[in-house]
């Protein structure tokens, strides 16, 4: 069974993803990682994978499931933590004016000090913003701090965010199944 979900590698969907599937299995599902939820929903479509996990908090799952409704069914809800995030800063940097963040996380803290707030698709590619220096912050894993300790510093852990994550396949639940409030 193939089970998509945006990527890249150490992304919070990756993370949830693979911690459902040791979980929750079948023991030969793959994980293919996409860029962009409105492909993984395109390839579920198309038949190319056969589930596709996702955040609530995620910005395009509204239009994800609106533009894929009667064809993209939810089969599965379930609540889990991301990794432990944190608002870091680049070392060298004594007042940040600028914060990259992924715009599910703007309202996991205070960032009214930063004149500029810059939009990344993922976790992951804030942290990469951070360490090329595109932004003097920003809101990443938390573990992004230990595997930089002489260029980034911590300016406020967050912790894990908890939310609600949802299976889509391309068949509806029956009407008899406990999830369904017929």
């Amino acid at each position: 069974m193939r089970f998509a979900t945006l990527g890249p590698e150490g992304s919070n969907h990756a993370l949830v993803l693979r911690r459902y599937l040791e979980r929750r299995g079948p023991a030969d599902a793959r994980v293919e990682l996409f860029e962009a939820f409105p492909e993984a929903f395109e390839a579920l479509l198309a038949g190319r994978v056969d589930r596709v996990l996702q955040c609530t908090a995620h910005p395009s799952h509204a239009d994800c499931v609106g533009s894929t409704m009667h064809r993209a069914f939810p089969v599965e809800a379930f609540v889990a933590g991301s990794r432990p995030l944190a608002l870091l800063a680049r070392a060298e940097v004594a007042v940040p004016v600028s914060v990259g963040l992924q715009p599910a996380t703007r309202h996991y803290t205070d960032l009214s000090a930063f004149d500029e707030h810059h939009d990344y698709a993922t976790i992951v590619e804030v942290a990469a913003a951070l360490r090329r220096g595109e932004v003097d912050a920003g809101i990443c894993a938390r573990e992004v701090l230990a595997q930089h300790p002489d260029d980034l510093r911590l300016v406020r852990d967050l912790g894990s965010a908890l939310d609600v994550w949802v299976l889509y396949a391309t068949q509806p639940l029956s009407e008899e199944h406990p999830l369904v409030l017929a």
